[in-house]
């Protein structure tokens, strides 16, 4: 995003006072917290019941933020920035992202209904990112907000657009219409969910097809109520159960334990695919993608596979065991009268303990007076037999003897002060609060502390590592090292704190945000941004990192920004490419790129750097001389041209060993602090940094002919005991380790894997080790170690371990 002021001024027809408007807009923000808040940020205060942020303006001035949307201007603040005044800052920010949105012409999805909105958007963004760069809402951002939150996140490489909206009343919908701008509609569900916003059923489907005002064609299943409310003109493509008039009727449902079988009927033909889920929610949803698959001319081969790999959306709403055989509902983060509906709806359906106890905050955002709002909420609880309440925060506490079997406590810290008198055991315990009021804290109380799927990370391995690289290197000569995709898996801030203390000199990130991550999280040391897109060079000079320049477009607009904020000297890396033709300035753009940088005062050559393609493998060694001979000449015509005398780097891990003599002034050192080599030999020297740990779930027998897994891939020739181990695919761990192919370590037993490895588990075949649930299980250490893996699954370490995910709990030690 790049928009002058003076034209911003215009779309959200504001009134402006302040310094310049030539002025140039990258970033929105409403977050006065943001970090991510700069000179080029457009600030909207936005104004609510319970928060006013033109009261954080002044702050927001003195950190350097230059331009705000406000409906008037603080006192004391008038001339220190550029004010665009309006009369509501929320309508001039929809206003805005609509004039946004309609400089991009791609298609664009829009998403509303009572339920499902959410999934349907996470799952079609999984369906469909394969064959598109999808821009989708993040989380559940379907509000008057959260919309244009989403919109103006759009940038030119995206070409399909996703975005749910939702409403609670009348006259919403057409706001968010003009937002989105969607060129095809789904409809979801419509069900009961903010009934009390409308007059009647047909009102609210009235209002939410106005999403669809112009849509090209509306994804919808047949219903007599919305085909009463549609637009003759608006082109639908239907389903239905029972209408076999629609566009695609679903002629058979079938369900067992692995999931639901569903066949349909298209265009005469008949097709059929296979979902992993059993609820009828599931189904709708599942359904919903069919269409929008079927709209964009996929085949039922294509469809039916990637139906197949659909998995459960995790919400805010989360099942845990807790503490005296008490069942735990984590709703810890939302406090709004329609969500406490959902949860005690959620509630009621545990109906494996009798008692049930609500802990409930505030409730925020319901549109309500107090008065009325606390008595819709006491007739709620009262309907759903809850035997306990108890509440925290000064409002509920006004309204405590409204609720039957009620005590409240002004916040959260009075109630963990007092949780040893209040005596839970044996109930089922629905946890709702404002994320203001920190539920986290008493849902970490009530939760049962169990064993986790860990990451572990020996830091003493790392320092070991490093120093043995260190030792290869000759006196003088820098060390870069690499700490980029999350620190190769193994946890970004936590390395770096440690290679800070070690005193490295430079640490090297892939993208901005990990670059910014590090600085907010304290590191000082120089870092180097590789692949810094243009879009993040903004961010880039306000947290000081160093971007990489690897052409003349990426140099150009660098500079630009760097003559704007009037920069002096800023230090830029310049990447060669030497052969690996990956990224680089050629040898042919060299005199284009001497005569830019000559003379320029506002950037300075801190390094010059290129990448070999091939230095772990020998067999290669005349192509790996001839890139190191190649940037030695233009690495010293642009010194020489420059009259500067910046660093030089071209090794990485392998070429630290294997060609010594182009250390240059420094090396960067990747996936060997890691404890990984090429060489066997230096293997040898190396120590394992990552250790993955899981335990045992579930030990059951199954007899011979059984099955085990998606698939029945395993089928069991004799008795055999099977351990459900809880970690899966969307931990890290691939598909193809499964089958048989790969093991884990229990008891210091190999485990062969048997059946298809799930999302969230594994199965191993047990039958002749002594173990119990709860026995801790390696998936890979020192024994099998990453290497191992990789090679079997005939890819490389670096895979194995960026591939861990960040929802596995890592685990520093000494």
């Amino acid at each position: 995003m790049s928009i002058a002021l003076k034209n911003i001024v215009l779309v959200v027809q504001a009134t402006w006072s302040g310094e310049s408007l030539d002025a140039v807009v990258e970033t929105v923000s409403i977050d006065s917290r943001s970090l991510q808040n700069s000179s080029h940020t457009l600030f909207f205060a936005l104004v609510g019941p319970n928060n006013d942020a033109h009261t954080y303006i002044k702050d927001l001035v003195h950190s350097g933020v230059k331009n705000f949307v406000v409906q008037y201007i603080p006192e004391g603040c008038a001339g220190k920035a550029n004010f665009l005044v309006v009369q509501n800052t929320l309508t001039a920010l929809q206003d805005f992202a609509a004039y946004y949105r309609s400089t991009f012409h791609f298609p664009v999805l829009g998403i509303t209904g009572s339920n499902g909105k959410t999934i349907v958007k996470e799952w079609l963004n999984f369906l469909l990112s394969p064959d598109f760069n999808v821009i989708r809402s993040p989380k559940s951002y379907n509000s008057q907000v959260g919309v244009p939150l989403s919109v103006v996140a759009i940038n030119e490489k995206h070409n399909l657009g996703i975005f749910e909206a939702g409403i609670s009343t009348v006259q919403e919908m057409a706001q968010l219409q003009k937002v989105i701008q969607p060129t095809i509609g789904v409809l979801t569900n419509i069900g009961t969910s903010h009934d009390e916003g409308f007059v009647n059923l047909e009102q609210k489907i009235k209002q939410k097809l106005l999403l669809f005002e112009h849509v090209s064609v509306l994804i919808y299943q047949k219903n007599k109520v919305v085909d009463q409310c549609l637009d003759p003109a608006i082109q639908v493509f239907s389903w239905s159960f029972e209408d076999p008039k629609a566009s695609v009727f679903i002629f058979k449902k079938q369900t067992d334990a692995q999931g639901t079988l569903i066949e349909y009927r298209y265009k005469q033909n008949n097709a059929a695919f296979k979902i992993p889920f059993q609820d009828n929610a599931s189904i709708e949803n599942a359904i919903s993608c069919l269409m929008v698959l079927l709209h964009f001319n996929y085949d039922s081969t294509l469809i039916s596979s990637r139906l197949a790999l659909l998995f459960p959306v995790e919400m805010r709403l989360k099942l845990k065991d807790g503490i005296n055989n008490c069942t735990l509902i984590d709703d810890s983060y939302s406090s709004d009268f329609q969500s406490l509906k959902i949860a005690l709806d959620f509630l009621e359906s545990q109906k494996k303990l009798e008692n049930k106890t609500v802990i409930l905050s505030d409730i925020f955002q319901s549109g309500l007076s107090n008065e009325v709002l606390y008595a819709k909420v006491a007739q709620l609880i009262l309907s759903n037999n809850i035997h306990r309440v108890i509440g925290i925060g000064h409002t509920i506490s006004e309204f405590k003897d409204r609720f039957q079997n009620c005590i409240t406590f002004a916040d959260t810290a009075a109630f963990i002060d007092n949780f040893e008198t209040l005596e839970f055991a044996n109930e089922t315990i629905l946890v709702k609060g404002a994320r203001s009021f920190e539920f986290e804290q008493i849902v970490s109380l009530l939760e049962e502390k169990t064993h986790e799927t860990v990451l572990e990370i020996n830091l003493n391995a790392i320092s070991h590592n490093l120093n043995f690289f260190k030792s290869k290197l000759q006196p003088k000569v820098k060390i870069m090292v690499m700490v980029k995709a999350f620190g190769y898996g193994n946890g970004g801030l936590e390395i770096a704190n440690l290679l800070q203390h070690h005193k490295v000199d430079y640490l090297g990130v892939a993208f901005a945000d990990e670059g910014i991550a590090l600085k907010n999280g304290g590191i000082e040391l120089p870092i180097m941004v590789l692949n810094p897109e243009n879009s993040s060079f903004s961010a880039i000079i306000h947290h000081q990192l160093e971007p990489e320049i690897y052409c003349l477009k990426g140099l150009h607009a660098f500079l630009k920004i760097a003559k704007q904020k009037n920069l002096q000297h800023f230090p830029i890396h310049i990447k060669l490419d030497t052969g690996m033709h990956r990224l680089g300035f050629e040898k042919e753009a060299i005199p284009e790129l001497i005569a830019t940088l000559k003379g320029n005062p506002h950037v300075k050559v801190q390094s010059i750097l290129s990448h070999l393609a091939t230095s772990d493998d020998l067999v290669h060694r005349d192509f790996t001389i001839s890139q190191i001979n190649l940037f030695e000449t233009l690495s010293s015509r642009i010194i020489l041209e420059l009259e500067n005398h910046p660093i030089r780097h071209i090794l990485n891990t392998s070429g630290i060993s294997n060609y010594p003599d182009a250390q240059y002034n420094m090396v960067r050192l990747g996936i060997g602090l890691y404890g990984v080599s090429n060489d066997p030999l230096e293997q040898k020297y190396l120590e394992n940094v990552g250790t993955l740990k899981s335990v045992i779930s579930q030990i059951r027998t199954i007899a011979p002919g059984q099955s085990v897994g998606y698939g029945r891939k395993f089928m069991a020739q004799s008795t055999t005991n099977v351990a459900t181990i809880p970690i899966g695919y969307a931990d890290g761990i691939s598909r193809g380790w499964g089958n048989g192919v790969g093991f884990v370590i229990i008891k210091n037993k190999k485990a062969t894997i048997i059946g298809s490895i799930c999302m969230d588990m594994l199965m191993v075949d047990v039958t002749a080790i002594d173990c119990r649930e709860g026995d801790a299980v390696v998936i890979f250490g020192e024994k099998p170690t990453v290497s191992y893996l990789a090679k079997k699954l005939k890819t490389i370490p670096y895979e194995i371990l960026t591939s861990i995910s960040q929802r596995v709990k890592r685990v520093f030690y000494r």
